[in-house]
């Protein structure tokens, strides 16, 4: 019995296309992305000794420790919002100037680095400008203790809002 040549190459054809779908469907998954997932360093934490539980990461959730977040933008609610990001963890306020001494100006921008409400997940950066005399605005240096009374009042309202949370 002799091959014709049209049926060979259909059957050819026919194998290299179950062969492509096969392919291309293991490269298809239920499941979502993957994710590296890194371990949890033991060690003292701020609010509580031991590992800190780090929250897993939901669809639709922000990318940084939510408290945080929440107690950063109700700390800094007196100065107006230039930008926030809540998936970078970056808010940028725009100036503020104090009523009370309207010859200097203050602008800040805090980074929130990590998913685990830890003191070291929080970043602050002050900037301040003083009124020279000809009514233009040149840069002076805040005082440090500035920046850190901000975390400092950052971290107590997200302690709160944690606790107030747990509680009910």
């Amino acid at each position: 019995m002799a091959f014709e040549r049209g049926s060979v190459l259909r059957g050819v054809a026919a194998g290299v296309l179950a062969l492509s779908v096969l392919g291309v469907s293991a490269c298809g998954s239920t499941k979502g992305p993957k994710t590296f997932t890194t371990q949890e360093e033991s060690g003292f934490s701020l609010f509580g000794m031991g590992k800190g539980a780090k929250a897993p990461a939901t669809e639709g959730s922000i990318g940084v420790n939510g408290y945080l977040w929440r107690a950063t933008l109700d700390t800094l609610a007196f100065m107006p919002l230039a930008s926030a990001d809540p998936y970078g963890g970056v808010i940028v306020t725009d100036w503020y100037v104090n009523p009370e001494k309207p010859d200097e100006r203050f602008k800040a921008t805090v980074y929130i680095l990590d998913t685990r409400l830890r003191a070291d997940g929080l970043n602050v950066s002050v900037f301040k400008q003083a009124k020279d005399a000809a009514g233009g605005w040149t840069d002076t240096p805040a005082a440090d203790q500035t920046a850190t009374d901000i975390e400092n009042a950052i971290l107590t309202r997200a302690r709160q809002l944690r606790l107030s949370n747990i509680r009910g």
